[in-house]
This record gives structure tokens, C-alpha cells and sequence, in this order.
């Protein structure tokens, strides 16, 4: 990182890996152990509106799987995403690719206000969801896949990283459904920099890769 930052410590139990051909189940049991999971299956940020509420449930859960089976992300030629296993077990999710790979993403009034860098720049990536299991909340999962989401990013040259997360502080009893996009203490805590706040809840933040 080229900015300075207090990075927290890594989680202990926590470990992470780009989901390939062969994590499939693994995928699954992250996505489906609460909030939003199984009903969006981390599609929204590839189809139009009109495409996501047409979908089936069925429909959004095969589409992640061919993308996971395939190892790719479509467009980007990448895994698209993460997945968090605690202590062995599938935990949690995060997508993570290049912004441009991610084609909602350019059509949000969050990230449209915000973004510096034109909005089909290869090197931008987006940390555009995460889920965690119920039972592995509060236990620094999310923490350790925005982690790992800047170190598989860089490692596949990007120069940027995004995230739009909720300043939890300005919605106090926002739901876990809520926070699918991060919060912004958690991203800090791991170098990211508010760089823009298109609205009182919402913020727009980077990590800087070095070359």
C-alpha cells in the first residue's frame, strides 16, 4: 500500500482462498448461513435491473456456479470472489475484480459520485459485497476477506482497490442485510481511505496498490 495506515492484526482461526473450480460447496454454505445470500447469490452487480428481478433464485445460484466452476469472472478471466473459512468451515464471501468486470457498479449514483478514475480503467478494482454466516459474525471474517481482497487484487495488477461501504456510525441498528457492501470502520481497518462520501451513510473508499 502506498498510504499510510493502523492495519489490524490478521484474525486467528481466519483463513482465505480465491473460490475456483472445486470450491462450489464451499461457495454455497457461505452464501446461504444468512442475510442476502441466497436470495441475490452476488449477482447484482452484473445484471441490469431488469435482468436481476427477472431471475429466479435458481437462476442467480447457477450463475454464480458456472462463474466458480469455471474459475473465472466473466469478463475479468478471474475467480470472482473470496472465500473465509474459519477454522476449516466455510464462513464467509466477498467478490472482488475489476470494476469494469462489474458492470452495475458504473450505473451507481454511489460510485458515479465518487470515482476519479474513468469508469472502464482496467487497473480499478471493486470489493463490491461480502456475506458472513451467522454464526461467525463479530468474529473479524469481513475484516480478513477485505484483507486478502487487496492482496489478491494486487497481485493480479490492479493499481486501485474500491469499496462502498455504510458509515455505520451516522445508521446506529442498521440490519446485517444492511452492511452487504462493508463498513467503513472495518475497511479502514485494513488501509482502506474515504475518498469520497456521496451521501451522509454512504462512502467511497480506496487502498492505493504499489507498482
Amino acid at each position: 500500500m502506498t498510504q499510510d495506515a493502523a492495519v489490524a492484526a490478521p484474525t486467528s482461526g481466519v483463513s482465505v482462498l480465491p473460490a475456483g473450480s472445486g470450491t462450489w460447496p464451499e461457495v454455497e454454505h457461505a452464501l446461504s448461513g444468512g442475510g442476502d445470500g441466497p436470495t441475490c447469490w452476488c449477482q447484482w452487480p452484473l445484471l441490469t435491473g431488469r435482468e436481476f428481478g427477472s431471475a429466479s433464485r435458481s437462476e442467480l445460484r447457477d450463475r454464480l456456479r458456472v462463474e466458480v466452476e469455471d474459475g473465472d469472472g466473466g469478463a475479468s478471466g478471474l475467480p470472482p470472489g473470496l472465500i473465509a473459512r474459519v477454522d476449516g468451515e466455510a464462513a464467509g464471501w466477498c467478490r472482488i475484480g475489476p470494476r469494469n468486470a462489474q458492470p452495475r457498479l458504473g450505473r451507481s449514483r454511489v460510485v458515479r459520485a465518487a470515482g476519479a478514475s474513468p469508469l472502464d480503467d482496467p487497473g480499478v478494482w471493486a470489493l463490491s459485497c461480502f456475506v458472513v454466516r451467522r454464526e461467525f459474525r463479530r468474529r473479524g471474517v469481513a475484516r480478513e476477506l477485505a484483507r486478502s481482497a487487496v492482496d489478491f487484487a494486487r497481485d493480479h495488477g490492479a493499481r486501485i482497490v474500491e469499496a462502498y461501504p455504510v458509515d455505520a456510525q451516522t445508521r446506529p441498528g442498521a440490519r446485517a442485510n444492511d452492511l452487504f457492501v462493508g463498513t467503513a470502520s472495518m475497511l479502514a481497518s485494513v488501509g482502506f481511505h474515504e475518498a469520497g462520501r456521496p451521501t451522509a451513510s454512504r462512502v467511497v473508499m480506496t487502498v492505493s496498490l504499489g507498482e
